[in-house]
């Protein structure tokens, strides 16, 4: 049987803490590109969050990490911008990250999309341009982050999709906005919400 390490007070300390961590990591990575003025939009959770925030602030989900899309040839000066910023850069086969201390996990990254390129499957990452400000950061438009999130489809793709359906900010019209293979992927999650 598992039981609980932390209980009370210490647990809810953790579990503010955690998101508090991440929504921190997003302040300054967006205060760090800013300044570096490297054209950026902040896509996936975070991107998520804020169009899902404009109808309704419950049905906000929390993210683990961030993901930040930028131009191949602002990575330089990226990677040099949140190194000086105390940032550790990692970089994998797929994915360039940056965490906060050496041993930290790619959980608590800031992972990093390039434009025109193909992550796993599927279409290229769209470019940085046209974005959207919201109070805080730039993301990509609604539309866009869609495509997105209907190119990758990973099950947390999907809930995301499905939170924005359920709240009206996707339908049944915006089928016609995607290719056949996205448009597949959306009329599935109309048709069947409950999966």
């Amino acid at each position: 049987m598992i039981e609980f390490k932390y209980t009370g007070e210490q647990l809810y300390a953790r579990m503010e803490r955690a998101v508090e961590k991440v929504n921190e990591r997003l302040r300054k990575t967006v205060q760090i590109v800013e300044a570096a003025e490297i054209p950026y939009a902040v896509v996936g959770g975070f991107a998520v969050r804020a169009w899902v925030a404009q109808v309704d602030e419950a049905a906000v989900r929390t993210t683990r990490d961030v993901d930040i899309l930028i131009r191949e040839d602002d990575l330089p000066a990226l990677i040099q911008a949140m190194s000086d910023s105390g940032f550790y850069h990692r970089q994998t086969t797929d994915l360039n990250m940056f965490v906060e201390h050496p041993e930290a996990s790619a959980r608590d990254a800031v992972h990093v999309l390039i434009s025109g390129r193909v992550e796993k499957t599927g279409d290229p990452n769209p470019d940085v341009e046209p974005s959207t400000e919201t109070t805080g950061f730039r993301t990509v438009p609604l539309p866009t982050l869609v495509a997105m999130k209907l190119n990758a489809f990973r099950r947390k793709d999907q809930v995301h999709i499905l939170d924005m359906i359920s709240l009206g900010l996707i339908d049944e019209t915006w089928l016609e906005r995607y290719p056949q293979r996205l448009r597949l992927r959306l009329q599935e999650l109309i048709d069947d919400p409950d999966g």
